[in-house]
């Protein structure tokens, strides 16, 4: 695999607690302005900055991109963010409690994208897709890094490990109490080397920023008889991480009713799909069941047909929403229903137990986190999970690294 090295736009290092924030997608509107409250310098105003504009304001406007070019070019002008005068690659540590896990900051390169080397598990949402298109066209800027990951090399990891074992360029806790550290790299030719003996990389979280940022440099390229394919529209930041280096945790679901049918109706249908096991348990043990709660009690729900062997058929995901969502609550696309809602699995059962208790939704369902080797099969196969399916910890910070078209 190809990675390239870039002049970043990075927070002078006694600002970049402030300017780094929460990716753009994980916050709703008010959320983001609450976060971003009293701190001018958060990058939030540039990755949402319909926080600084009206009250419902429509986020796809062209007041909020335009706001959101001001923002990036006051962080620049007044010195918070600095450019680097040589391209660099960067390693990027993240720690959550005991866990901890590296990656490398670099650009990847969209032909990798669109010759498959780059592989995609779910599918997009067309509106998000065109927002983040416009977003980085106008800012002319990837704002947000691409989630990978690949296969585990010892080459790597071991490069990495000599990395770390230097001064870092910064190390700053967030607010949700999650410890980043990054280190420059000048010399990247060892990396770039190490990397050619990877033969792909998997999106694991940034669907909508890898096609928003392969679409930018497909036009570009239409648009320059001169193309050579070394042009700076043709790359696109992203951290890479080591698949066994990942935390995976699931992405639950509840439903806000019956599908108009009674709690005892609704068993009924279960009962001939599943058999229900009354539990104290609320996370499967491992894949191949889903946890129920329901009316205050927690039960285990195991398929009594066999589980096609399909990698997307099956996942925990699919036999719930084949199983259960569309033949008996009908969800038939979870995508479009406003009857159902997910909840990532940082949030814990207690979120779901919450919700149900509180009349929000009638139902939650619990699952066992999809593996990165179920994620690669899917991928490896060229099909699509539902979607959904996975929720990684911990969130990469936006702002740290920005990567412009130029």
């Amino acid at each position: 695999m190809k990675i390239n090295p870039f002049k970043a736009w990075r927070p002078v290092a006694d600002k970049a607690g402030n300017v780094a924030s929460v990716p753009y997608d994980v916050v709703n509107t008010k959320q983001a302005a609450a976060l971003a409250e009293g701190n001018p310098l958060s990058f939030l105003h540039v990755v949402r900055s319909e926080i600084d504009l009206p009250a419902g304001t429509d986020p796809y406007s062209d007041a909020v991109y335009a706001k959101a070019v001001e923002n990036f070019n006051m962080l620049k002008e007044t010195g918070a963010l600095i450019r680097e005068e040589q391209p660099c690659i960067y390693l990027y540590s993240q720690q959550m409690g005991e866990h901890v896990q590296f990656g490398i900051v670099a650009c990847c390169h969209i032909e990798d994208y669109e010759n498959g080397l780059i592989k995609i598990h779910e599918k997009t949402r067309k509106v998000k897709e065109q927002d983040r298109t416009r977003h980085v066209n106008e800012l002319n800027a990837n704002t947000g890094p691409v989630f990978l990951t690949y296969r585990d090399s010892e080459q790597i990891t071991g490069l990495m490990q000599q990395t770390a074992a230097t001064e870092p360029l910064y190390k700053l806790t967030a607010p949700d109490g999650i410890i980043h550290t990054v280190w420059k790299i000048e010399e990247t030719g060892s990396f770039a080397d190490a990397f050619t003996s990877v033969p792909a990389f998997y999106v694991a979280d940034g669907h909508h920023r890898s096609a928003s940022a392969v679409s930018v440099g497909k036009a570009r390229r239409a648009a320059n008889p001169d193309h050579t394919g070394d042009e700076p529209y043709n790359w696109f930041l992203s951290v890479i991480f080591p698949a066994g280096q990942l935390m995976i945790l699931p992405y639950n679901r509840v439903v806000l009713d019956l599908n108009g049918q009674t709690q005892e109706e609704f068993f009924q249908g279960l009962e001939k799909a599943f058999t229900i096991t009354a539990t104290e348990k609320k996370i499967p043990d491992a894949p191949g069941s889903v946890c129920m709660y329901i009316d205050h009690k927690w039960s285990e729900l195991t398929p009594k047909e066999a589980v096609s062997d399909d990698p997307v058929e099956s996942l925990d995901v699919s036999v719930l929403q084949n199983r259960v969502l569309a033949p008996l609550l009908g969800i038939d696309d979870p995508r479009e229903s406003d009857r159902i809602d997910f909840v990532g699995g940082i949030h814990g059962t207690a979120e779901l137990e919450r919700r149900v208790n509180a009349g929000e939704a009638i139902v939650a369902f619990s699952l066992h986190p999809t593996t990165l080797d179920q994620l690669m099969a899917v991928a490896d196969a060229g099909l699509l999970m539902p979607p959904k399916s996975t929720w990684f910890e911990p969130k990469l910070r936006s702002g740290l690294l920005v990567n412009t078209l130029d």
